[in-house]
């Protein structure tokens, strides 16, 4: 009996994401010469995601927005996302900025910016050069609709779906087969995604034992301060400030956690919030938000909603300044807040994002040098993490905090799913819940789909 009970534990995928965390770091500090060649364990699961994605992303606009009787629907819902992301990051880097000011984590450690090697930045600075706004909207429109799924560009698909859903949408019945034949490629592509996530342990081992093989723990012990401050004022960010807005919606924010779990760890492996895209687009369906917001919340949330970025990106800016003794007035601040508000934008689920964006602000700024940005190199893969699970998280509220703006959230099938998975600890995606997507319709998914078509 406990054997079961322990067989069913470890069947969950969480749990064997959780091991291949540990067992990543254990191999990563004890055996380096073998962590540092596990790299493309973790590469290879990323690239199984990102082959996905720009189909998954495409079906799924494509699909929510065709299937909407009004196209000023659609309309609302964007506005109504773009507003909450605007307010939702706004508040992260006041967050981020505060904190930092009061702890001054880089107080103390003197460091001549002309003893700086900055030649281990050349590659971040170089990418930084093209993040300015004016590139960042030319990019939206891409040159070849073709090179954008090729690259896997996010922005300038969602941009292309739009245009086709809208041009499908106007066209009214007789587009329907086309709607429905996208659809059921869109649920054969989440069947892929549940095969693929079988590697997703093996991923987050190999991506930790590199990391810890890389830049060694003693790394974590050399700005631990910076980074207890950085976890500790994300999880403030999520417990206060995401937790209050559950609140508002009337759910609970402990329970949606629970949910969504094996993204989280998953996401906290691999330093990568695509990694979990495709889940999280079944998920936040199955929670009860409809479709259509779904799919233009969440996808467009990667780009425009990094709440975790955006806290890393005040607290490393000014991390650096404090470091080099550089003294920044209130109004300076202010100044970095309003650049932040722009770079912050376009850092989507990659890996190494926001040390772009970062790059991106210095630059600008002229105030703080962008060679200070040495000082992060060995610590940012161990930040990156911590953002990374911040922004998986806040998308996921912003898109049930869109479907309830827009009444498009059946709160009876939300309160049912997160109290069906706090009580039975079992994942929709996981053996026994896995499987359902192809099973007959459940009495809440039978409402969702109501709701959608």
């Amino acid at each position: 009996m406990r054997v079961s009970k322990i067989g069913r534990y470890l069947s969950r995928l969480y749990v064997q994401v959780l091991i291949g965390i540990v067992a990543g770091v254990l191999v990563g500090h004890f055996y380096p010469d073998i962590g540092s060649q596990l790299k493309p364990l973790g590469d290879l699961f990323i690239k199984l995601i990102r082959m996905l994605l720009a189909p998954i992303i495409f079906a799924s606009v494509v699909v929510g927005i065709a299937r909407m009787n009004d196209l000023h629907e659609a309309g609302r819902v964007g506005v109504k996302a773009v507003l909450y992301f605007e307010v939702a990051s706004t508040i992260a880097l006041v967050v981020g900025l505060v904190v930092v000011n009061i702890i001054r984590p880089g107080s103390g450690m003197n460091i001549d910016p002309a003893h700086l090697d900055s030649s281990g930045i050349a590659s971040y600075t170089h990418a930084a050069q093209q993040h300015g706004m004016l590139d960042f909207f030319l990019n939206i429109v891409p040159n070849s609709i073709v090179g954008a799924f090729a690259n896997g560009e996010i922005l300038p698909i969602i941009f292309f779906s739009l245009l086709l859903a809208i041009s499908l949408a106007r066209l009214g019945p007789r587009t329907a087969p086309l709607v429905d034949m996208l659809d059921m490629f869109l649920q054969r592509m989440f069947g892929i995604v549940r095969i693929v996530m079988h590697v997703a342990p093996v991923g987050a081992f190999g991506g930790m034992a590199f990391t810890v093989a890389r830049y060694g723990i003693g790394t974590l012990a050399s700005f631990g301060q910076l980074m207890l401050c950085l976890y500790l004022t994300s999880v403030f960010f999520v417990v206060v400030v995401l937790g209050l807005v559950m609140r508002m919606c009337g759910l609970s924010l402990w329970k949606f956690l629970r949910y969504i779990k094996d993204e989280i760890f998953i996401t906290l492996g691999t330093a990568s919030t695509e990694a979990v895209l495709p889940q999280m687009l079944i998920k936040m369906e199955k929670l009860g938000c409809s479709r259509p917001v779904v799919g233009m919340v969440l996808p467009t949330g990667y780009t425009f909603n990094a709440d975790g970025t955006a806290i890393y990106l005040t607290m490393a800016s000014m991390f650096v300044a404090q470091a080099m003794n550089i003294q920044l007035t209130i109004w300076d601040q202010l100044l970095v807040l309003g650049v932040l508000l722009l770079t912050s934008k376009g850092s989507a689920g990659v890996a190494g994002a926001g040390f772009v964006a970062l790059a991106a602000t210095l630059a600008s700024m002229h105030k703080i040098p962008v060679s200070g940005l040495v000082l992060l190199l060995g610590v940012d893969r161990f930040l990156n993490e911590a953002r990374a699970v911040t922004n998986l998280i806040g998308n996921g509220v912003a898109t049930i905090v869109v479907a309830r703006w827009e009444g498009a959230l059946d709160m009876n099938t939300a309160r049912a799913m997160l109290n069906r998975d706090t009580e039975t600890g079992m994942s929709v995606l996981e053996p026994g819940g896995q499987e359902r997507a192809d099973r007959p319709a459940s009495a809440e998914q039978s409402i969702i789909r109501s709701n959608v078509r």
